[in-house]
């Protein structure tokens, strides 16, 4: 299912380590202050890895809402994750399907706060601390 992204528009990796112990809400609390993205963009794919390499986090937004998905390799497999800092990497198909197969994967494209708040149309001035109804679909 994850390996092969059916209907995934667009492929954001999370390159450095995160806390695989975060649920959704906090997942988009850091998709939105620290890589400068919307989490609600339907269609998009965000991935995340932890301290082990074994493991990884996915997380999609439906339109009607999210769904995170786990997954965990078989011992003796990993994923060659991009560990230079905390940037949003955006992946081509064909880099994503190389890293899903535990090949090293080097993004062709770095994802800018800026940059993606003019394409979204995110405010990244409001930096409002609270981490209730950041995600929130229900209004």
């Amino acid at each position: 299912m994850l390996k092969e992204a059916y209907g995934v528009k667009r492929l954001i990796v999370r390159s450095g380590r995160t806390d695989l112990r975060y649920g959704i809400d906090k997942l988009c609390v850091l998709i939105r202050r620290e890589c400068g993205l919307n989490p609600m963009e339907k269609g998009t794919l965000f991935l995340f890895c932890g301290r082990r390499n074994d493991r990884i986090k996915a997380l999609i937004f439906e339109g009607d809402g999210f769904v995170l998905l786990t997954k965990r390799l078989v011992k003796g497999k990993t994923f060659k994750w991009p560990r230079n800092g905390s940037n949003a990497l955006e992946f081509t198909a064909d880099e994503y399907f190389r890293l899903m197969d535990g090949m090293e994967v080097e993004a062709s494209k770095k994802v800018t706060k800026s940059m993606e708040a003019s394409i979204t149309g995110v405010d990244m001035s409001d930096k409002n601390d609270t981490v209730v109804n950041e995600c929130s679909i229900a209004e």
